[in-house]
């Protein structure tokens, strides 16, 4: 199911979106040259196709793959301003699973491909169940750091580590999460009547995250390993 808020046609039609530029570090392969920026209706042409095809897909995946596991996908758009180029999933309060994108992703995609993966990857990330693994990994870690604190003897600090803690453990297999939903992601957009490795090139775009020590993303020459990978495996 989806939903598509009118206001944020009505706001589309009526403005461009503006990406500000960021640094970015060169790619391993350049695949083919980027395409220009579409035009504000043909953009919403393609998120509308897009979605048509790929959640019955994504849905269809997820109730093959998981048991007890709410596949009902609900697709909607970010539309606060001041929002960066993103996409995102989470779960409502019933926990049905939400995958949202902000306005200035929707005009940044060059073309339905690379709509298509980024959809596929977030819908990945609740097949493979990332946000329960991302809370355990993170209760693990404040339960860890909390006893050494007071293993220590600072029971003052308790709180402070159990926080810290919290954070290292929610971020402790991130990199990992996202090769996994890079990975089912790229079958997703296959399945979907979509190319992954044209729909891949949106990596070319952001900034490159490398390899940091407890960063969220792994870098992009990795991710582009992946879905090449999986893609020559189809």
């Amino acid at each position: 199911m989806r939903f598509l808020p009118i206001a944020l046609i009505a706001a589309l039609a009526a403005c461009e979106p503006v990406v500000e530029d960021a640094p970015r570090s060169a790619p391993a392969v350049q695949q083919t040259p980027v395409g220009p920026k579409l035009s504000t209706r043909a953009a919403l042409r393609n998120f509308s196709a897009v979605v048509d095809r790929v959640e019955p897909v994504a849905e269809r995946v997820c109730r093959q793959r998981t048991r007890d596991l709410n596949c009902d996908f609900r697709i909607v758009i970010d539309d606060r301003p001041g929002q960066p180029a993103n996409a995102y999933q989470t779960l409502d309060r019933n926990g049905r699973p939400i995958i949202a994108f902000t306005v200035p992703l929707i005009a940044e995609a060059r073309n339905r491909d690379e709509l298509a993966f980024v959809m596929s990857h977030e819908a990945a990330h609740h097949i493979r169940g990332h946000i329960a693994r991302q809370q355990r990994n993170a209760t693990v870690g404040a339960l860890v750091f909390g006893q050494l604190a007071g293993a220590l003897g600072a029971p003052n600090s308790v709180e402070t580590a159990q926080q810290i803690g919290a954070s290292v453990g929610a971020r402790s297999y991130s990199k990992e999460f996202e090769l996994e939903a890079d990975a089912l992601g790229t079958r997703i957009t296959a399945a979907a009547g979509f190319s992954p490795l044209k729909g891949a090139e949106f990596f070319f775009r952001i900034p490159d995250p490398g390899n940091k020590f407890l960063g969220t993303h792994p870098a992009n020459a990795d991710r582009l390993r992946t879905v090449q990978r999986v893609a020559a495996s189809l």
